[in-house]
């Protein structure tokens, strides 16, 4: 079994937000790739008219999580959360309880595995 967590974010970008969340999609990239080595995956994806956003993530276990989740809180949460409205929120794999708790307030939904492989 692997240690492995991702999760789908599905948000809203704020009507007259379009600009400042692309700054800000844009410098959390560059950070997360260049500070985070336990993210393995940080994909954004938007609709055609830029109203809605996906947000893929998968990190290597739960520690590189809480790594991501400590520089989210300090640096990107306020921003974040003032031009980006979450709608839904998956989360795939076993993370673990301090995860869970730090994501509690997004409401997510929990996915555990139950067959199949990654190569």
């Amino acid at each position: 079994m692997s240690n492995q967590v991702s999760w789908l974010l599905e948000l809203n970008v704020q009507a007259g937000q379009q600009q400042a969340f692309r700054a800000l999609m844009n410098e959390m990239v560059s950070a997360t790739k260049a500070e985070e080595p336990g993210t393995l995956d940080y994909q954004w994806s938007l609709t055609a008219d830029g109203t809605q956003c996906h947000l893929f993530e998968r990190y290597a276990d739960s520690d590189a999580i809480m790594a991501h989740l400590g520089n989210f809180s300090s640096k990107y949460a306020e921003r974040f959360m003032a031009v980006l409205t979450p709608v839904g929120f998956t989360i795939y794999g076993t993370p673990s309880a301090a995860v869970k708790e730090a994501l509690a307030g997004f409401k997510p939904t929990y996915l555990t595995p139950a067959a199949g492989f990654s190569r």
